[in-house]
């Protein structure tokens, strides 16, 4: 089977964590949602992002056999579902495209086709990722699912007798470092990916997904649900967060409820407040429906987007939501909404230059020996663009 992912609405819904990549890409869990597929569909997936995007990503618009919307994270029973799917049949939750067979060559077809195919209802209750803090709330579910799908029939490497293992549910890689380590895994599923390290002192209660080359420094004390990508680097107390690849939090300081984009620096001793005083539901800026809006959840923290950066000593207040390459500084509280490309802090903002934000870029991913390429500049080039309608003089009253 041709399979393709396709963002449709979901990748203006997840921004800014999706604004550099396609909503395929995003790490919840253990794997990034493509990764899922492919190992449940035992096949190759191809990608359908938008054109901004594309030459980067390779973004697929021929047609497939099947498509399925990006943003919906698979189990056995979806699995199932849509293997089933006949050509000509849309699958479809409450209204939601789910999947569809075949799916046509461009989106711009999209509703033209849908309206002359028969409809499946899938009656179940898929997992959806509809706004960023769900990537957050969905990961204790999506750890426990992709710790079974890739430890299954597979034997987990042994830690050194330093170590305090509480429960059986861990599985090490191969060329995994942890010592004088306490690991509870009663409560979750602890995964340890290729070439990790979980430096001395450090306390881990699961689930976590601690994923290739990633590094808990010492003294870590990591509470369940939490995701730490490819080669990032974490320290201090982080609970129910999930940290995309390439991004350090080296220090000392409280991360909750949250999710850091790729390439991301949180200076130390930054705090982020993820309870409201009067304990009411947080609200979060949204970029679909560009204002506030009502998370339904009681513990929402920092939503920040790839390339952001935080001071020594910053303060993040309940359901901050940072754009794209903003360097956040300064004593007090900054907004709540900080746009793309923001300088400064609760004293003021300036723009972020884009000569300036290539400089630092190339620095930065050339410590890990990834290049800036001219493909990741206009990617950058379009978002400066795009982000400029929020970048005002006079912000702070914007979402407090």
């Amino acid at each position: 089977m041709k399979i393709i992912l396709f963002d449709g609405v979901a990748h203006l819904s997840l921004f800014p964590i999706t604004a550099t990549k396609p909503v395929a890409n995003l790490r919840i869990g253990i794997l990034t949602i493509a990764e899922k597929w492919e190992k449940r569909l035992n096949c190759e997936v191809s990608i359908r992002t938008k054109d901004y995007l594309e030459k980067k990503f390779n973004a697929n618009h021929n047609e497939a056999d099947i498509g399925i919307f990006s943003a919906v994270l698979p189990d056995d029973d979806l699995v199932e579902a849509i293997q089933e799917l006949k050509k000509g049949q849309v699958l479809l939750h409450q209204k939601q495209l789910i999947a569809i067979s075949p799916i046509p060559a461009s989106d711009a077809d999209l509703d033209k086709t849908l309206s002359k195919m028969e409809i499946i209802e899938y009656t179940a209750t898929p997992t959806l990722l509809n706004a960023p803090w769900d990537i957050f709330k969905h990961n204790p579910q999506e750890i426990e699912k992709d710790f079974d799908l890739i430890t299954k029939d597979r034997t987990s490497e042994t830690l050194n007798a330093t170590n305090t293992i509480i429960g059986n549910r861990l599985f090490v890689e191969q060329g995994a470092k942890v010592n004088c380590a306490v690991i509870n895994t009663t409560e979750g599923a602890v995964y340890i990916g290729k070439d990790a390290e979980i430096m001395e002192g450090s306390l881990v209660r699961g689930s976590l997904a601690l994923c290739d080359n990633a590094v808990l420094k010492m003294g870590a004390k990591i509470y369940g649900g939490t995701t730490i990508g490819k080669y990032s680097k974490v320290g201090g107390e982080v609970g129910n967060s999930v940290i995309q690849d390439y991004t350090n939090k080296g220090h000392d300081g409280y991360l909750g409820n949250s999710v850091l984009g790729e390439w991301c620096n949180l200076g130390a001793d930054t705090n982020t407040s993820n309870l409201k005083n009067n304990y009411s539901n947080v609200r979060v800026w949204s970029y679909k429906d560009n204002k506030p809006v009502d998370t339904g959840l009681q513990f929402c923290g920092l939503i920040m987007g790839d390339h952001s950066k935080s001071g020594i000593n910053t303060m993040f207040n309940t359901g901050t939501v940072s754009g794209v390459f903003a360097n956040i500084f300064g004593g007090d509280f900054p907004q709540k909404f900080i746009p793309s490309f923001s300088w400064g802090g609760a004293k003021g903002w300036d723009t972020y230059k884009l000569d300036k934000v290539f400089e630092v870029a190339e620095r930065v991913m050339k410590r890990r020996n990834v290049e800036l390429t001219e493909a990741d500049k206009e990617i950058i080039r379009h978002l400066f663009a795009f982000s400029k309608q929020y970048r005002k003089t006079n912000q702070q009253t914007v979402l407090n």
